[in-house]
């Protein structure tokens, strides 16, 4: 193999890639433990995927960085993306040692692309596909090395007080005052769409502070600052409030693939694997983490 003459198969091995840069061996894995070189462990070895392989090679070749994509080792440990009160409570309650900045799926997907933490939590609908997340995540982090793994499947909907009036269904929103999420979260967007598919305008509707969590969204409801908002089942009952179901989203976490096997990750997967995060996410209600952890998309 010449320097940019791959093998035609789409991930190439240790031996592979030392043959191709003319290096030892154990200079290879040095490049992968530093974050240096694209690579995966998810089979329990160290694979190198071609395409990726191909643009660092090409990229040193013209005076650029040594990798095309933001390694983990300059990445901060925050997990980024759309709150969640399950995901928020085993960060905690793990002892896994990440921040958290919670502005939006759209928001983490950006920053998470930009290097500026290890994982986001996303539930971005695709609407020509129905699907969600996957073409979402595939056309933005198609260069990042990183996996997609499936944390829950949520209930969403609308959430009102106890003894009042609660709107059937989207339709029902006149002459209520709604509690909206920020531009760019997955909720807006989400209720943006649903509302454009049945020929709704939610700037018809009057819209009462904007929240920027599922808690605060749900709090405004609950001390009566507004009527309603487009809110979580788990919170809803948190608070002790009505819902009235309207979708079921799929929540997933985009996870840098060296970042999965270090300490912080590997501490909060493990917690979420055991009994007290499955009876936590019953007591919630409106969760169903059947399957947690199975990869959705790989980079």
């Amino acid at each position: 193999m010449t320097e940019l003459d791959l093998p035609d198969h789409e991930y190439l091995t240790v031996k592979e890639l030392a043959e191709l840069l003319r290096l030892k061996e154990r200079k290879i894995y040095d490049l992968a433990a530093s974050g240096a070189v694209p690579c995966s462990r998810a089979t329990g070895k160290l694979l190198f995927p071609a395409n990726e392989i191909r643009d660092w090679i090409e990229q040193a070749q013209s005076g650029g960085g040594a990798a095309p994509m933001h390694s983990s080792k300059l990445r901060t440990p925050i997990m980024l993306g759309s709150h969640d009160p399950l995901l928020d409570w085993a960060i905690r309650q793990s002892g896994c040692g990440l921040a958290t900045l919670h502005d939006g799926s759209n928001d983490g997907l950006d920053r998470f692309t930009s290097g500026e933490g290890i994982a986001a939590g996303l539930h971005i609908l695709d609407p020509s596909t129905g699907t969600w997340n996957v073409p979402a995540v595939s056309r933005a982090a198609a260069r990042q090395n990183a996996v997609l793994v499936r944390f829950a499947t949520r209930r969403r909907g609308l959430v009102v007080r106890p003894g009042e009036r609660a709107p059937k269904d989207l339709h029902d929103l006149a002459g209520v005052r709604f509690v909206p999420r920020q531009a760019g979260s997955g909720t807006d967007t989400l209720l943006r769409h649903l509302l454009e598919r049945d020929g709704l305008d939610l700037s018809a509707v009057e819209q009462a502070e904007t929240a920027r969590t599922e808690d605060d969204a749900v709090e405004a409801v609950r001390r009566g600052a507004a009527d309603t908002t487009f809110g979580l089942e788990a919170v809803a009952r948190s608070f002790g409030l009505e819902f009235v179901p309207v979708i079921e989203e799929e929540f997933a976490l985009l996870v840098d693939r060296k970042a999965w096997f270090e300490a912080p990750m590997q501490a909060l997967m493990g917690f979420c694997a055991t009994g007290a995060f499955r009876d936590r996410a019953d007591a919630y209600g409106g969760y169903d983490t059947e399957g947690l952890g199975t990869v959705l998309w790989n980079a």
